[in-house]
């Protein structure tokens, strides 16, 4: 079984920075790609930032120049850093992984449980 543990979200003012973690472990034979979403109140959740095995990137337009997904060194984790944030940023961050356990042939999808970002004006 595969499980995602994310961390760093918390309280900032505007033009602030923040750095959110996530961790995959388990029997994870390979990782095709990471990414992080948000879902504001009242709002649907939507794709921040990707990133794929080969390090290719895809960004949210409105995250454009202001955040920075990443893999670490041991490709199970990856990064978002949050730079110059707004009051609209504020959101319950996600982090998704699609993967292939040993036990299965299939890639699947694996969400964490959440951090939340809160950003002050």
């Amino acid at each position: 079984q595969v499980q995602l543990v994310e961390s760093g979200g918390g309280l900032v003012q505007a033009g602030g920075s923040l750095r959110l973690s996530c961790a995959a472990s388990g029997s994870i034979f390979s990782i095709n790609a990471m990414a992080w979403y948000r879902q504001a109140p009242g709002k649907q959740r939507e794709l921040v930032a990707a990133i794929t095995s080969g390090g290719s990137t895809n960004y949210a337009d409105s995250v454009k120049g202001r955040f920075t997904i990443s893999r670490g060194n041991a490709k199970n984790t990856v990064y978002l850093q949050m730079n110059s944030l707004k009051p609209e940023d504020t959101a319950v961050y996600y982090c998704n992984v699609v993967c292939r356990p040993y036990s299965d042939p299939r890639y699947l999808e694996v969400w964490g449980q959440g951090t939340l970002v809160t950003v002050s004006s």
